[in-house]
C-alpha cells in the first residue's frame, strides 16, 4: 500500500506560493457528497468537545429492566444489555475514538518525518540502514505489528495509541524519504545553498516545508485507518476497559447478544465506517487540490 501511495504523491515539488486555497465559488462546485461528509465530521467534532450537549442520557446509567428495548421514539438506536442507551454511548464514544486515531496518527507522522529526513538527506549508509529496517517492519501487517506492541507494554488507551502509532511509522517514513529526495533537487533549494543559506537553515525553510505538504494530506486521510485499527484493538480487548463507551470494545460486547439485539453492533460498526469514509472523503479531496485537480 506504501508503494502505491508514494506514487500518488511524488510529482513537481511544491513552491513556495503552492496552490492558491478554496475560494467561494469553487467551494459550492464541491460535489454533494464532501458536504455530507464535512458536516458528519463536524457533528463528530461537536461530539467530541460537548457530548453531554448531544446525548440525551447518561452512557453510564444502567437500568436492568430496560436491557435490550429495540430502537423506539424513547431510545432511538435501542439499549444494550445492562439498559444503557446505545445513542448515548456512541456519542461519548466518539471523544475516545477521535482522540485515538488523531494522537496515533501524529506519533507516526512524527517519528516517521524525522526518519524520513534523515534517510533522504543523510549519507548513503544512514540511508541504506533506515531504510532496510523500515523494509522489515513493513513486512508485517499494521494490525499485526500493533498487537505485538501492545502485547509487549500491556493494554489500556495510552498504550494503544502508542502501538497503533509506532505501526503508522514505516509507511510515513517511506513517504517523507521519497518526497525528501525529490524535493533537494529543486531549483529553489539549490539556490537557497548557492546563497549561503546553513543546511539546517534549508532543511528547515524549504525542504521540510514542501516535502511535508502532501504527506500531511495523506496523514488525514490516514486517521480514518488508525480509527478502525483502534476500534479492531479495542474489540480485541487490548482497549479501555468496560464500562467505558469505545466502539470497538461496544461491538466486542454486542457479539454476544448478536442473535437478540443485532443493534448493539449494527450501530457501531456504522459509526466506524461514516467515519472512516467521511475523513477519507476529506481528505482525498485535499489531495485533488494539492495535486492541483479540477473539481
Amino acid at each position: 500500500m506504501s508503494q502505491s501511495i508514494e506514487t500518488v504523491v511524488i510529482g513537481p515539488a511544491l513552491g513556495n506560493g503552492g496552490h492558491r486555497a478554496l475560494g467561494l465559488g469553487q467551494w459550492t462546485r464541491l460535489r454533494p457528497g464532501l458536504w455530507i461528509a464535512g458536516a458528519f465530521v463536524l457533528l463528530l467534532l461537536v461530539a467530541a468537545a460537548v457530548p453531554q450537549w448531544l446525548a440525551p442520557y447518561d452512557p453510564l446509567d444502567a437500568t436492568a429492566r430496560l436491557a435490550f428495548q429495540p430502537p423506539s421514539a424513547t431510545y432511538w438506536l435501542g439499549t444494550d444489555e445492562n439498559g444503557r442507551d446505545v445513542l448515548s454511548r456512541l456519542i461519548f464514544g466518539v471523544r475516545p475514538s477521535l482522540l485515538m486515531g488523531l494522537a496515533a496518527t501524529a506519533l507516526g507522522l512524527a517519528w516517521g518525518t524525522l526518519f524520513g529526513l534523515l534517510s533522504g538527506l543523510g549519507p548513503r549508509w544512514l540511508d541504506a540502514s533506515l531504510m532496510r529496517g523500515i523494509d522489515v517492519l513493513l513486512a508485517f501487517p499494521d494490525l499485526l505489528l500493533a498487537l505485538v506492541i501492545i502485547t509487549f507494554f500491556g493494554q489500556g488507551t495510552a498504550n494503544l495509541i502508542l502501538a497503533v502509532g509506532i505501526a503508522a511509522v514505516p509507511r510515513y517514513a517511506r513517504l517523507v524519504r521519497a518526497q525528501t529526495l525529490n524535493v533537494r533537487q529543486a531549483g529553489y533549494v539549490e539556490a537557497a545553498t548557492t546563497l549561503g543559506q546553513s543546511p539546517l537553515a534549508v532543511v528547515w525553510r524549504h525542504v521540510l516545508p514542501n516535502a511535508f505538504k502532501p504527506v500531511l494530506i495523506l496523514a488525514i486521510i490516514g486517521v480514518g485507518g488508525t480509527i478502525t485499527a483502534g476500534a479492531a484493538l479495542s474489540f480485541l480487548g487490548f482497549g479501555a476497559p468496560p464500562p467505558a463507551p469505545e466502539w470497538g470494545g461496544m461491538m466486542a460486547i454486542g457479539r454476544s447478544f448478536l442473535a437478540n439485539a443485532p443493534w448493539l453492533v449494527a450501530w457501531p460498526a456504522l459509526t466506524i465506517i461514516l467515519t472512516v469514509v467521511s475523513i477519507s472523503a476529506i481528505g482525498r479531496e485535499l489531495l485533488r487540490r494539492s495535486e492541483g485537480k479540477p473539481l
